[in-house]
């Protein structure tokens, strides 16, 4: 085992780890986005799941710790087409308030798109 530093992230098996669980939060979105799209309408375990797991790889992300996994830009961009039309297609039959629907999708999108930059930051 190799460790550069006294961290609980500094070390290869700490890295190792950091992979199999930002692996699992990856594969969990992969398989709920590839499904039934009622999967992830906004009432739905995975219509609130997906944006959580997300959210997750982002702040695991932003530590810069090593071994950490994140979804390609095609990837994210194509998440967030499918998941928004999910969420515009069903979220009126919940019956929001005008308030509560503006607020949400612009959390929704941001819960992408600071994925998406941080991908991008990485790349550059």
């Amino acid at each position: 085992m190799g460790g550069w530093g006294s961290g609980n992230f500094d070390s290869d098996t700490a890295a190792d780890h950091l992979g199999i669980l930002t692996d699992r939060l990856i594969t969990e979105v992969a398989e709920a986005m590839s499904g039934d799209p009622v999967r992830i309408e906004p009432d739905e375990y995975w219509g609130v799941a997906v944006p959580c797991n997300l959210e997750l790889l982002h702040l695991i992300a932003q530590q810069n710790y090593v071994g950490v996994e994140l979804p390609d830009l095609d990837t994210i961009a194509e998440w967030k087409a499918k998941f928004l039309t999910v969420w515009e297609a069903a979220i009126d039959d919940l019956e929001p308030t005008p308030d509560h629907k503006e607020q949400r999708r612009a959390q929704l999108v941001r819960t992408f798109d600071q994925l998406a930059e941080l991908v991008r930051a990485e790349q550059a």
